[in-house]
């Protein structure tokens, strides 16, 4: 039995024993109770984290409806819930599911945008972004948080063949947090390759790598207004790549 969300007039699942009904467009894998030992596993919020979070903090707008991928310890949702109208949160990592479902934030496990037919107004991922060779794969959950496969993009192609059909006709638009290491030009390259329009919205340097922050979205679609009372920085002009 589906329930009828009066704010988004999106008909919602009726929720049993922490499942949904799977006709709902997104679908969750059941995920048991948190365990001792899983912040072990999941991510610790870092500079990328945080760079990501700044630049999410001027993009969204009251009217978003935000999907987090790869959410982690859900420092960059908890942030959006009190400033969208709905956020939603993903991540493969059945331990980050439980640590982020115990903070009160939907979420869902999934591989990237795997059994997600929804388009949202905001998508956010810091993927795993370092190229990692077989000898530095790490055992255990922990290595999906960074593990990018030989040149650092295996996970980002991944995600940009699917964005597209993921992103609201109408102003839609992802953040996405790439790596020096893993040659942003070519990250650049391969989202206009897939019908994608990109632009850096936030870049910050240290002594070993620059991180940045790539704003993509599909070709000619308006920017919803900014959330009320909050605009960009001036002076903070976004850049090409």
């Amino acid at each position: 039995m589906a329930l009828e969300d009066r704010e988004t007039g999106v008909k919602k699942p009726r929720q049993i024993d922490g499942e949904m009904d799977e006709r709902w467009p997104l679908k969750p894998v059941a995920v048991p109770p948190p365990e001792d030992g899983d912040l072990d596993e999941v991510y610790e919020p870092a500079e990328d984290t945080c760079l990501l979070l700044r630049a999410a903090l001027e993009e969204v707008s009251a009217d978003d409806v935000v999907l987090e991928m790869g959410a982690g310890r859900g420092l960059i949702s908890k942030s959006m819930v009190p400033l969208a109208r709905r956020v939603i949160a993903t991540d493969i990592n059945p331990g980050a599911v439980r640590l982020l479902r115990r903070e009160g934030i939907d979420t869902i496990r999934a591989d990237l945008f795997s059994g997600i037919r929804s388009r949202f107004d905001l998508i956010l991922f810091n993927p795993p972004y370092l190229p990692t060779g077989e000898e530095e794969v790490l055992e255990g959950w922990l290595n999906r948080a960074f593990d990018g496969g030989d040149t650092g993009r295996d996970t980002i192609n991944r995600f940009l063949e699917a964005l597209g059909d993921h992103l609201r006709a109408r102003g839609g638009r992802a953040l996405l947090l790439v790596s020096s290491l893993s040659d942003p030009s070519e990250v650049a390259q391969k989202a206009r390759r897939v019908g994608l329009e990109v632009e850096v919205a936030a870049a910050e340097k240290y002594f070993f790598e620059e991180l940045l922050v790539l704003r993509l979205s599909l070709p000619g679609g308006p920017t919803p207004d900014l959330r009320e009372g909050r605009s960009r920085r001036e002076g903070t002009p976004r850049e090409a790549i």
